[in-house]
């Protein structure tokens, strides 16, 4: 069996809960502030981890508490860990606003920003059997160098292709699946190129496959407590599952019930206090 490679950011949540969100200008009280572990590969790197895969995790962080954290935590994980700490530049942190009902969350890269084309170089036997799992919170640079390395060693690739951003033609091509929300769908379609296997994410109501409705389970209202990270636990998931040889259906239901286990819970991780 192969392994899942991910190739993607290292972050520090920190979440509040608001009563409301402010208008510009205005000022709101926090219920509370607490540290999670997070970032979009980081999250994807534990979910696959979850479904008893090898698990390589690439990227960067800084040379601070934040990264000293993150580490230790996806070490005890069992995740090999191939990532650059970056003297002088702070871990990624996300700093996630919910009111209950939604998220608004603001990025800082930090040293997600700082990672590299070439970053894939140094796995050992790299190629077939093996899946490149990657997103676009690390430089766009580094995923199409990353995506197109592993085209060359024969490894599959899944791109999520999140946050939304223009690939070169090649590499959306070799995405098997790239997923993407179903709010970007019409601004991925305009760019005209087809990727091998194209999944859309419709949140509750489950996913699409090359246009294919593949249900999962629905949480009831008053069990949702969090729904940030729930599409990484999907994609993490997904990619194990696929990496074990499941077909696509039997890798989304996977991914789709990680993703409603995902909302019972703080965080974009299991036990994510950091």
């Amino acid at each position: 069996m192969g392994r899942v490679i991910v190739l993607g950011s290292i972050n520090v949540d920190l979440e509040t809960k608001l009563d409301s969100y402010p208008n510009p200008g205005e000022k709101v009280v926090g219920e509370s502030l607490q540290r999670y572990a997070g970032g979009k590969g980081a999250n994807q790197a534990v979910a696959a981890r979850a479904r008893g895969v090898d698990v390589e995790m690439v990227g960067a962080v800084g040379d601070d508490d934040a990264g000293r954290a993150s580490l230790n935590r996806l070490f005890a994980k069992g995740i090999k860990l191939r990532v650059e700490r970056i003297p002088r530049v702070p871990t990624g942190h996300a700093l996630v606003f919910s009111d209950g009902r939604t998220n608004a969350i603001v990025v800082l890269p930090g040293a997600n920003a700082k990672v590299e084309t070439g970053a894939l170089r140094p796995i050992r036997g790299f190629g077939e059997g093996d899946l490149l799992l990657t997103q676009l919170e690390t430089p766009v640079e580094a995923v199409v160098d990353a995506v197109r390395y592993a085209q060359r060693y024969g490894a599959r690739v899944v791109i999520n292709l999140a946050p939304f951003a223009e690939l070169p033609a090649d590499v959306i091509k070799a995405a098997d699946p790239l997923v993407i929300p179903a709010p970007d769908l019409a601004a991925f379609e305009a760019l005209g190129v087809k990727p091998k296997s194209l999944v859309v994410l419709r949140g509750r109501e489950g996913l699409d496959w090359d246009g294919e409705h593949i249900p999962g389970p629905v949480v009831p209202d008053h069990e949702v407590v969090d729904t940030v990270g729930a599409t990484d636990a999907l994609i993490g998931t997904l990619a194990a599952e696929l990496v074990k040889g499941a077909d696509r259906h039997a890798a989304a239901y996977a991914g789709l019930s990680a993703a409603a286990d995902s909302v019972r819970h703080h965080g974009a991780q299991p036990d994510p206090r950091l």
